[in-house]
């Protein structure tokens, strides 16, 4: 202590301009304030060990992709450099149609406007501070992501995953504070909630878990059961709230913390949730005090519709979680709660250095101004009748290659037959060629996400395209 306290009175002893002086016994070196405030030179006036990235090597992105990215994705060889509205444009200058919109996250499409010069202004004006400090857009989103949904709180992050990270950890907390010390959270079969650790256990598909177990396990706490089974979930839950012996002995207490649905199943392929099933998820919570969650990440931000999913149920969940198109293509994830979901965390229990940053918000802002003020639900309802009725004709008139059509809103979904003699993936390949971009959804559905401002030419268009990618791989198959 008497160390640290003579250093501190040294310290204090020098003044400003001698601390940051070269010399500080020369009364000679005194530095300027521009000195103090802005010590980077310019560019090339200093020699530097850094390599800028102006003057490395970009002329083959696929190479260096291949060289320097971490092959997590398995991508179609395409680069696209710009993009306006529903349209890519790729490095040789070749058009898109895309149907894709960064798997359900580019709302307003590409280059829009109010969006660009939201994100423009804010960048000038102030893009990130700590969450220790109030900044207004993440009051303002919070404020119109609560007045339009049953939400009276909301947390930001990042992304689905992150979102869905918080939900299951706010679920915990609260099942805890009830004296359940061994929670347990139901998920749906051929469900996705995210790739972290945590999620990606909630996500009820083994395949997504091998190589990430620890004797044999992943994260423990999750159960799963068949999507829209009501009889099923009933007997789970009556299963989960009994405490086995051994653990009851040791003091130990097993419940339900939470049921955890996507009220449409968008990686599971294109499956939406039952009103009945959902009634039953609702009630069985109510009953056993437990938190029902709602995966908005995909379907949410009027990808369905309505804003929200869950509204396409009639049913309010305690927890909802959001991502992808809130911010427009702009990394941003939420997670709302209402009643007394919305006060379990407290400083300290959960945090995240960039949710809900100025830049984020503004982004978050810029897409909730623009569903608002251009009727866009709307447009989804209207456009989606029209892609599903195309998607109809177009499965009738090649019965042998295609099958169910399924989804709502601007999230649909086309079965491709088993005998059909192709997958889902290629099937999409097919549409790349005639310049449509569609994603899979599971080896056996393509699925159609545009932009929500999608217009009728547009919708007819790659409906046609699409047409056009099947009856040639009839016509080679024959």
């Amino acid at each position: 202590m008497k160390i640290q306290s003579a250093i501190l009175s040294v310290a204090l002893a020098v003044s400003p301009a001698t601390a940051f002086s070269s010399t500080s016994s020369s009364s000679h070196n005194v530095v300027s304030s521009t000195q103090l405030y802005s010590t980077i030179p310019k560019p090339g006036t200093v020699t530097t060990s850094l390599t800028p990235p102006s003057k490395l090597d970009s002329t083959n992105t696929p190479d260096l992709f291949e060289s320097r990215v971490y092959k997590t994705y398995g991508r179609y060889p395409i680069t696209f450099t710009s993009g306006h509205g529903c349209v890519l444009t790729d490095d040789t200058g070749k058009d898109y149609l895309d149907f894709v919109a960064g798997i359900a996250t580019c709302a307003l499409g590409h280059s829009n406007e109010a969006l660009t010069s939201a994100i423009t202004n804010q960048m000038k004006q102030l893009h990130h501070v700590s969450n220790l400090y109030y900044t207004p857009g993440q009051a303002q989103l919070a404020n119109w992501l609560c007045t339009n949904s049953c939400a009276d709180k909301a947390f930001f992050c990042n992304s689905g995953a992150e979102s869905n990270e918080a939900a299951i950890k706010l679920a915990r907390r609260h099942a805890n504070d009830r004296g359940i010390t061994d929670p347990v959270i139901i998920t749906a079969e051929n469900s996705f909630h995210g790739r972290t650790l945590a999620t990606v256990t909630a996500t009820g598909q083994p395949k997504y878990h091998k190589g990430f177990t620890y004797g044999g396990e992943m994260v423990r706490g999750f159960k799963y059961t068949p999507y829209n089974d009501v009889e099923k979930l009933k007997a789970l839950v009556e299963e989960i709230n009994v405490t086995p012996e051994e653990d009851a002995k040791e003091g130990r207490k097993r419940g339900v913390a939470a049921i955890m649905m996507e009220p449409l199943q968008g990686e599971g392929g294109i499956r939406p949730g039952t009103v009945e099933f959902f009634a039953a998820a609702r009630k069985l919570c109510d009953d056993n005090g437990a938190l029902l969650i709602c995966d908005e990440v995909q379907v949410g931000m009027g990808r369905s519709g309505s804003l929200w999913g869950h509204e396409q149920l009639g049913v309010e969940p305690d927890v909802f979680t959001s991502a992808k198109a809130l911010g427009g293509g702009v990394p941003i994830g939420a997670m709302m709660a209402k009643g007394e979901a919305a006060s379990v965390f407290g400083p300290g229990d959960h945090a995240s250095t960039y949710g809900g940053n100025p830049l984020a918000c503004a982004a978050g802002l810029a897409v909730a101004e623009y569903l608002s003020e251009h009727n866009v639900l709307e447009n989804v309802r209207v456009r989606g009748e029209q892609l599903a009725a195309g998607l109809e004709g177009i499965t009738n008139r090649y019965p042998s290659v295609l099958g169910e059509t399924r989804g709502w809103g601007l999230l649909r979904g086309v079965v491709i037959k088993e005998d059909a003699g192709c997958t889902a993936a290629e099937l999409v390949g097919d549409a790349m060629k005639e310049g449509l971009l569609l994603v899979a959804a599971g080896p056996s559905v393509v699925r159609f996400v545009p932009p929500l401002i999608v217009n009728e030419d547009e919708i007819n268009e790659a409906l046609a395209r699409f047409e056009k990618a099947i009856e040639k791989r009839v016509g080679e198959s024959s």
